[in-house]
């Protein structure tokens, strides 16, 4: 059992912000524990590795044996953050039965805490379904990459009042329906604050303003990882990017130049 459980994150609603992140191998994770047992209470394996890790444009092709691989490289090594993994497009949305299955696969197979789905009103069967199944559920509102063929790419959601009645009144439904947390992404600052008001458990916001409960940022791109990405939310907490690409210039030199490997470096 992790250090971080469903019932200890809720418990932060209203009483200090926390941060999450996105994780998709060992070496990753293992960053992430160092930092110590309470900074991080839930890391993602998103679906997201499918532009991260496999270079698409987009999340829909992941498949869920992809999401088992990934989150198994990093339930091997984290101990304190609760690990939720994404059930990916096509995981989930032909029956509830395919989709408790593949849930539980997450969580026998790769090792995962819980699951995230992404959708609304149309996801509560499913939802209330995996939580009476045993299995914690994120949900996730708002700008939902799965969905990006029928909102027409990956758009700011909830500009206008009744898109955003919406949102608020779906957040209600799937803490109803048992979800622990919510994810909300691409929504304007003032929703995510409604958001977070509206309902009793954590409001993770990924640009959804500063006023819900956590945030979320992808591993590549807070470390400058992701070359030439740069939406208005994000912010490159250490451009790690630009440091390695310099790095490895200095280390194409030194082979050049054969001073790599020094006396130092050699066997004898």
């Amino acid at each position: 059992m992790r250090y971080w459980t469903p019932g200890k994150i809720r418990a932060l609603k209203g009483q200090k912000k926390f941060a999450t992140i996105t994780c998709y191998d060992a070496t990753s994770a293992m960053l992430i524990d160092a930092v110590g047992q309470e900074a991080f209470p839930i890391v993602l394996v998103g679906d997201s590795l499918g532009m991260t890790m496999q270079g698409r444009d987009s999340t829909l092709a992941v498949t869920i044996d992809e999401v088992i691989y990934h989150t198994r490289c990093v339930s091997r090594v984290l101990k304190y953050p609760m690990i939720i993994a994404d059930l990916p497009f096509g995981a989930y949305q032909a029956d509830n039965t395919e989709g408790v299955r593949n849930a539980i696969r997450l969580i026998k197979e790769g090792g995962a805490d819980g699951v995230k789905i992404e959708g609304g009103e149309r996801c509560l069967n499913i939802i209330r379904t995996l939580v009476e199944a045993g299995v914690p559920v994120c949900g996730h509102i708002g700008l939902t990459p799965q969905s990006c063929l029928a909102m027409g790419g990956f758009k700011v959601q909830g500009r206008d009042e009744m898109q955003a009645a919406r949102f608020i009144s779906e957040a209600k439904l799937l803490e109803a329906a048992g979800c622990f947390a919510l994810v909300a992404e691409g929504v304007p600052a003032s929703l995510g604050e409604a958001l977070t008001k509206a309902i009793s458990i954590p409001v993770i916001g990924i640009g959804a303003g500063a006023a819900t409960d956590g945030q979320i940022l992808v591993w590549q791109d807070m470390l400058g990882l992701s070359l030439g990405f740069k939406p208005k939310f994000l912010r490159v907490f250490k451009d790690i990017g630009t440091q390695t690409q310099a790095a490895l210039k200095e280390y194409v030199t030194a082979v050049e130049e054969g001073t790599f490997p020094s006396e130092n470096e050699s066997y004898t």
